[in-house]
């Protein structure tokens, strides 16, 4: 608006059209450039997480204070803290952002008043992982789509209500176009879609269980809501990556899903997208072979989803070595010349580098021999690909010198503890015996992925430092008496399948596994089944494993205890069930009731010591700036701290988190989401921490910034509080001069 006053005023004053005219478009281009800064999910369709502003720079950024907060307040009396991972979207002046209960709002982006909300559960309880929306537009069609559970929703932008003509009344079912029974399933993407012309391309999140649904990609037309073309990570015959399976595998493998977001080319025409692993996570006797597209780097065709090149970072997945973000698109200089290139954050510390038109690796990669499988039936991949630079950027091997020994605590048992473990360094397998696994499952980097400075090619990223145990347990189709009561089966079943994240105990380990002590006083029966069957956050669907036995898991969650039956009686149960759940989750059967099927028991929990510390020494995190032009390090410092860890005159602890960095034009790298609940502003040439503030709760998303009637702003969703169980969004800014 400013632009356009002045472009007014100038036109009764000067008589040169022409140049009137060229003055105008350019400056009505730049004001949309400026209010548009942070329109996509991670800044833009490069996935770059990069703002071009720098009102707020490293030469005042000690004076950003608390600009405005809102809070959705949709979260019934006495429901759990969540946390929404939603990164905002700003266009024109108007914020769009989730709730931990997955309400969606339009807020005005200068002061968060709230301008419409729309609820995708129509009153029910809502809740689970959600990354953010997509907008696009048409002239004065302007849409938000975005997923409510396994539904896709269309509204219009301006006032919050679903378009009609899309879908079924403003809907599309996810269930439908996967491989199984629509009715019987449910598939629930956690990120955003991307936008190509008028297609919506989009992944998903499945189980991570035997029998899960392939993690297909599809577009879908914006304007319809019909499915337009639909990629196959597990390949059918005839299609690319078919001989690296089983010959059936199509028919009941599951996983090589994309769930952390895309990036697209717009000039190219190519979407870029990467994948998780193949289920079940742990144990692959069911799926010998490489294994494609599980944990592969993915470019398609966008207006038809046909392969253009792929390349595989883990072969035949046993680690749960998902690639977690969506690939940046950057530029590069090679002996003089500029390359565009595609760049990928991973769980293992290895940052991958390809050429965008082709896929070759712009770094050397090499295959290494990896150790082999000890578990019958198993067929570990010989050989996984090591990039010779950047050095990883999160430790890969450990020693007993890396445990921990703080003050107190029982460092012997630690030692010993580590010694009983099968380990021989990356990529050692699951074992019955256990396997020290390192890095784990949130190790490296995570859904938050990496910043990229287009001015400097420089790109930033937190790295996560969290060892596990894997271990597996064979679970044998045996019998168990019938004359168990209702609570030990349902005991049972959480042992199996439960407790490896909320703990024997069902204290869990807040904030990420939450305690399901007094659970009653949170929710309701009904609705403690909903969200086991559909899952949330971290936590996939359960449905295939509770049915039948509903009544049981809720007898044990709500302490329904009649006190029956022997420990032998419950473990005959325990691998009952198991054996039951993992027939009814296949719509196929593949093998015979009897197959042997192993569990990672202790999966997705960081090993810690007896007195709940970490078991290895600090960082815990950190913050990376690497240049990709020479794969070299600019610098690396703790990201986030433990005060009660930190040893007198140490560094900081650092601390693991998810979410991601931002980088700016004002020479800032913005980094929250450790439990410290800091949102930080570190000086992106040197590292060197310049302001921090502390929030009501943990940044549970990546931030955004952008500009609104000449302000910048900088934002982020925060986890909720007592207060605020659904929530907050935290906006900052510079003082009014």
């Amino acid at each position: 608006m400013h632009c356009f006053r002045n472009f007014v005023t100038g036109l009764y004053k000067k008589n040169n059209t022409l140049l009137l005219c060229i003055t105008a478009c350019f400056c009505m281009m730049s004001c949309d450039k400026q209010e548009r800064t942070w329109s996509v999910y991670k800044a833009d369709a490069a996935s770059s997480s990069y703002s071009i502003l720098n009102q707020i720079n490293s030469d005042n950024v000690q004076h950003l204070q608390l600009a405005w907060i809102f809070n959705p307040g949709d979260a019934p009396e006495g429901r759990r803290q969540g946390g929404s991972q939603c990164n905002p979207i700003i266009i024109d002046g108007v914020m769009y952002v989730a709730s931990a209960r997955h309400r969606i709002y339009a807020l005005q982006a200068n002061d968060g008043k709230q301008l419409w909300s729309f609820d995708p559960y129509n009153g029910g309880p809502g809740g689970g992982s959600f990354r953010g929306v997509t907008y696009w537009e048409d002239g004065d069609d302007k849409r938000i789509l975005f997923t409510g559970g396994d539904n896709l929703f269309a509204v219009n932008a301006v006032t919050g209500k679903l378009i009609t003509s899309f879908g079924n009344n403003g809907r599309v079912s996810m269930n439908i176009g996967i491989r199984d029974d629509p009715d019987k399933i449910s598939i629930k993407p956690t990120s955003p879609g991307i936008i190509y012309k008028d297609l919506l391309i989009i992944g998903n999140e499945v189980s991570e269980l035997y029998g899960a649904q392939p993690g297909y990609v599809r577009a879908y037309n914006v304007r319809s809501g019909k499915l337009e073309w639909t990629f196959h990570t597990v390949p059918k015959p005839g299609e690319p990556g078919y001989e690296t399976w089983p010959p059936d595998a199509w028919k009941y493998a599951g996983g090589a899903n994309s769930w952390g977001g895309m990036s697209v080319d717009d000039k190219r025409g190519i979407v870029f997208f990467a994948t998780g692993s193949p289920s079940y996570d742990f144990y692959g006797a069911d799926r010998p072979g490489k294994n494609l597209f599980g944990n592969c780097v993915v470019a398609l065709h966008a207006a038809t989803g046909k392969l253009a090149w792929y390349y595989q970072t883990i072969h035949h997945d046993l680690w749960d070595y998902d690639l977690p973000a969506p690939p940046n698109l950057v530029t590069v200089i090679r002996d003089g010349k500029k390359i565009d290139a595609v760049a990928q954050v991973s769980k293992i510390g290895f940052l991958y580098l390809f050429n965008r038109d082709t896929g070759e690796p712009l770094f050397p990669i090499e295959e290494r021999n990896v150790p082999a499988s000890d578990v019958p039936g198993e067929q570990a991949w010989p050989t996984q690909p090591f990039p010779l630079k950047p050095k990883p950027y999160s430790r890969q091997y450990l020693t007993v010198d890396s445990l921990s020994d703080f003050p107190g605590a029982p460092h012997d048992s630690l030692v010993s503890f580590f010694n009983s473990l099968r380990y021989e360094g990356l990529f050692t397998p699951p074992s019955t015996k256990g396997t020290l696994y390192f890095p784990g499952t949130i190790g490296g980097s995570e859904w938050g992925g990496a910043a990229f400075d287009n001015e400097t090619n420089i790109i930033y990223l937190k790295s996560n430092e969290s060892p596990e145990i894997a271990k597996l347990v064979k679970i044998d189709a045996a019998g168990a008496s019938e004359n168990l009561s209702s609570y030990d089966i349902g005991k049972n079943i959480y042992t199996s399948y439960c407790a490896s994240c909320h703990k024997p105990d069902r204290k869990g380990d807040e904030p990420q596994y939450p305690s399901l002590i007094a659970i009653e006083k949170r929710m309701t029966e009904a609705e403690a089944l909903n969200r086991i069957k559909e899952g949330s956050g971290k936590m996939p669907a359960f449905a295939p494993v509770v049915k039948g036995h509903e009544k049981e898991i809720i007898d044990f969650l709500f302490e329904k205890n009649d006190k029956h039956s022997s420990q032998l009686e419950r473990d005959l149960s325990e691998i009952q069930q198991n054996r039951l759940s993992n027939i009814e989750v296949k719509t196929e059967q593949t093998q015979s009731p009897d197959a042997v099927t192993y569990l990672n028991t202790t999966a997705y929990a960081q090993w810690k010591d007896a007195k709940g510390n970490p078991a290895i020494k600090p960082p815990w995190g950190t913050l990376n700036a690497i240049n990709l032009n020479t794969g070299e390090y600019e610098w690396t410092v703790p990201a986030g701290n433990d005060s009660t860890l930190q040893q007198p005159g140490a560094a900081f602890t650092g601390l693991t988190g998810s979410p991601g960095p931002i980088v700016t034009a004002g020479g800032l790298v913005f980094l929250g989401g450790s439990r410290d609940r800091k949102l930080q502003a570190y000086d992106k040439a040197s590292g060197k921490l310049l302001w921090e503030t502390v929030l009501p709760g943990v940044a549970s998303s990546t931030p955004c910034t952008y500009k609104y009637k000449g302000k910048q702003y900088v934002a982020v969703s925060v986890s909720g509080n007592h207060e605020s169980p659904a929530g907050l969004i935290v906006a900052f800014a510079l003082p009014d001069q």
